[in-house]
């Protein structure tokens, strides 16, 4: 296993690319922005069990932030990030500077219809037009074959298999499992801002989100279920719950019983820390 090397501009990277496959070598991406973690850690090691070389971006992109606070507060470790990736079998870490992605003159925008409306689209206008912009720009840029997305970001995981298709990017698009504490909270780099307090508090989501999903199998009222979810939520010490939603989930309609395949997504801040989560119901 070689060394990992670090790429910063596209040039340099399309380079790396170029000879893999000029040895027939298959490419995967983790698309990141950093701040990793053992969710983020998962997805090298099944992009490394799926393909012969592993890429890891590493970029905050400004696009998908609706807050401009949220953007000076998104935690940034690249040091011990790179620290972590080493031992992992990534051969390339991809880490650009802004003007690399988004040149001076800059002006298109990817933007996914339908999809990118309800829940996080509603509450963050633009972000997942931020979100299909770069991902769109990071797949044509390392051509990958496969790109890795962990399933906790659901809506942004349909989002982003709905543009692969319309735009015919050659590039499969896997979903990995959410990795959860002990006490079930969906890990997130966001969870390094959590208090001490905050922290105790917050798998209450998770939690009532389990509840919900169980009352919804044994034939309860989805309406009343929900309705009773989000008062556990905020009774446990959550200030706001943005949503609780029951939603097809590939389509993402919303849905008011259960008759089939379903996920349950929610969002919810808790003190500066807007956290959310998902599971199959």
């Amino acid at each position: 296993m070689g060394e990992m090397q670090v790429a910063r501009s596209v040039a340099d990277l399309r380079g790396h690319v170029a000879g893999w496959r000029g040895r027939g070598e298959t490419v995967a991406v983790v698309p990141t922005m950093g701040a990793l973690h053992a969710g983020h850690l998962s997805l090298v090691d099944a992009a490394r069990a799926a393909c012969d070389r592993v890429i890891v971006t590493l970029f905050v992109n400004p696009r998908q932030f609706d807050r401009a606070e949220d953007l000076a507060n998104y935690p940034r470790h690249e040091d011990s990030d790179r620290a972590i990736l080493g031992p992992r079998g990534v051969d390339l870490l991809f880490m650009p500077p802004v003007d690399q992605v988004y040149p001076q003159g800059f002006a298109t925008s990817v933007k996914v219809e339908g999809l990118s409306r309800g829940m996080c689209g509603d509450f963050r206008p633009g972000h997942f037009d931020g979100v299909a912009t770069v991902v769109a720009k990071l797949l044509l840029m390392t051509g990958a074959d496969q790109a890795f997305f962990g399933e906790k970001d659901w809506q942004q995981l349909q989002i982003v298999r709905r543009m692969v298709a319309d735009l015919n990017i050659p590039t499969a698009i896997t979903g990995c499992a959410t990795l959860r504490e002990g006490d079930g909270l969906a890990l997130s780099s966001r969870n390094a801002r959590l208090s001490a307090e905050d922290r105790a508090i917050a798998p209450a989501l998770h939690r009532a989100m389990a509840a919900a999903a169980a009352g919804l199998r044994a034939g309860d009222e989805a309406v009343q279920v929900l309705a009773q979810a989000r008062d556990q939520i905020t009774g446990a010490g959550f200030q706001q719950v943005e949503y609780l939603d029951l939603r097809d989930p590939e389509t993402l309609v919303p849905l008011d019983r259960l008759d089939g395949p379903a996920r349950l997504l929610a969002a919810a801040w808790l003190g500066p820390v807007r956290l959310i989560d998902n599971i199959a119901v």
